[in-house]
């Protein structure tokens, strides 16, 4: 069922019909909960379209009002459009027109100073009907297939991987073009080591004694994590990669040394006897996680090797292209750190990327400042801004506001993430879906992902490709237990078989 489009001209009075407001420049999963929200509260839901150009910035969106118009009508969530015209028909005059049971706002319009919105509250006040300031439900999991298959939900997603790549302007050939141009790029990826340990086990039963699951270990495998899985995925990405970070003294630190240097990446370890390598143990069931046991000591390092590890930095940044901070908040990466990361990078002109891994500890992205891009989840977010109930693209212009960030991917899960690039012209999104509808495991797509995006960008800004691969990047990622490196072949052969 096509889903009509009214203009002035042709806009009847449908009854019972409720608003919503907005431009939807680039649909992401943020519009779809405002607007599944509101649909749920209402018999017929019209989306008052905003025009080509934003009254009062000049800015004009990156896609024509008729092109938004039909990207919000292939959602099928609502059950017309009306084209907003700033001269001739305003969001008061389709109030005016529609007499709307309600108007739903996005929880940032609760307390705008724009003219028409203020007005359009007071109209509808007049009229004595009601305005809703929602954004839609946080949800930081998908029920998705509960409602269709694993097949039909992996179809879905490719063709909405190829749409977000065709309004990008992105083709396989260029995106194949830019993994082969990686061989002359240089990283320095800093952070926490850790070592994986996967515990492959078969379920015995329910202890008689007390209601304990009982397993039998089977095999157990080693794999490399945390910052050193980032700086593994680099190398076999095609750049050069220099690591630095700080180990326990123990077999567990030994392990990790001997991996890295068998993949050829140049490291450099600082010991500190007060705290062991973290070494995390998951024990599994077939393709089900029961439990993890971490060994750890998160206390920040001391005054001594904190100055080791910032002489090695200045040693090793003059000969790189960029940093990659990724910080599993275990205690390397503190704000001295931080701070000669930031002043390094402005010296040499290197670009600065980072992610902070909070699934279990205490961390704010928002530390990280005046960084070249930022890759923090929805959870992370909203605990770093203290803000559970504001739009996705408010949250994340907040974000941006406050870190400076150049550019920022907002990972959002089984939804996949959304890319915002800030511009001269305001903020350009992009949403690309999640393209693995049934993950084996999750862990290791954030690193990847970061991996990705760090070697893409550090000698060429293309940030839309840049996040077209890591999207690519984060399917391989998760397709498999355990953290393994991805290679620029793997990515290759995944981009020809998806395009």
């Amino acid at each position: 069922m096509s889903i009509p489009i009214f203009t002035i001209e042709s806009c009847p009075n449908i009854e019972e019909a409720s608003l919503a407001y907005g431009h939807f420049n680039s649909v992401h999963p943020g519009h779809i909960r405002y607007l599944k929200n509101a649909a749920s509260q209402c018999k017929s839901l019209i989306v008052a379209l905003l025009p080509d150009t934003d009254k009062g910035t000049s800015r004009e969106y990156k896609f024509t009002q008729k092109e938004r118009a039909e990207g919000l009508a292939s959602l099928n969530i609502i059950n017309g459009i009306i084209l907003l015209n700033d001269e001739k028909f305003s969001l008061v005059n389709a109030i005016n027109t529609l007499k709307p049971r309600f108007l739903f706002l996005g929880k940032e319009f609760e307390y705008s100073n724009d003219p028409e919105i203020i007005e359009a509250i007071k109209v509808m006040k007049k009229y004595g009907l009601k305005v809703q300031f929602h954004a839609g439900e946080v949800q930081y999991a998908s029920t998705a297939l509960l409602e269709k298959s694993e097949s039909n939900l992996q179809e879905e997603n490719k063709i909405k991987f190829k749409i977000a790549c065709k309004k990008q302007n992105i083709n396989k050939k260029d995106l194949i073009k830019y993994v082969d141009s990686w061989a002359n790029t240089k990283l320095l990826v800093i952070g926490d080591s850790i070592l994986d340990q996967y515990a492959g086990c078969e379920a015995l039963g329910m202890s008689a004694e007390a209601p304990v699951l009982v397993v039998r270990e089977l095999q157990k495998k080693n794999f490399i994590g945390g910052a050193s899985i980032v700086a593994s995925h680099i190398k076999s990405l095609g750049a050069e990669c220099n690591f630095l970070s700080v180990l326990g003294k123990d077999d567990t630190g030994q392990i990790i040394k001997k991996e890295l240097s068998n993949k050829g990446i140049v490291c450099e370890f600082i010991e500190d006897e007060s705290r062991p390598t973290t070494f995390k143990k998951r024990y599994i069931v077939e393709n089900q996680k029961l439990f993890r046991v971490s060994r750890l000591n998160d206390h920040f390092l001391d005054k001594t090797i904190e100055k080791e590890f910032i002489d090695k930095l200045e040693q090793i940044v003059p000969n790189v292209h960029g940093i990659v901070i990724s910080d599993f908040v275990y205690g390397v990466i503190t704000q001295r750190i931080i701070s000669k990361v930031v002043e390094l990078a402005l010296k040499y002109n290197l670009r600065i990327f980072g992610d902070t891994q909070c699934s279990s500890q205490i961390g704010l992205v928002t530390k990280f400042k005046n960084f070249t891009l930022l890759c923090p989840n929805e959870r992370e977010a909203r605990i770093a801004l203290q803000d559970k109930e504001s739009g996705l693209e408010s949250l994340c212009k907040n974000l941006i506001s406050i870190t400076k960030s150049e550019m920022l991917i907002m990972k959002l899960g089984a939804q996949g993430f959304v890319a915002f690039d800030p511009n001269l012209e305001g903020i350009t999104s992009q949403s690309f879906p999640a393209l693995s509808s049934n993950p084996v495991d999750v862990s290791g797509a954030g690193d990847s992902l970061l991996a990705v995006m760090a070697t893409a960008l550090s000698t060429e800004k293309k940030f839309m490709f840049a996040a077209a691969l890591g999207c690519c990047m984060s399917a391989i990622a998760v397709e498999n237990m355990g953290n393994n490196p991805i290679s620029a072949l793997q990515l290759k052969e995944f981009l020809n078989n998806l395009l």
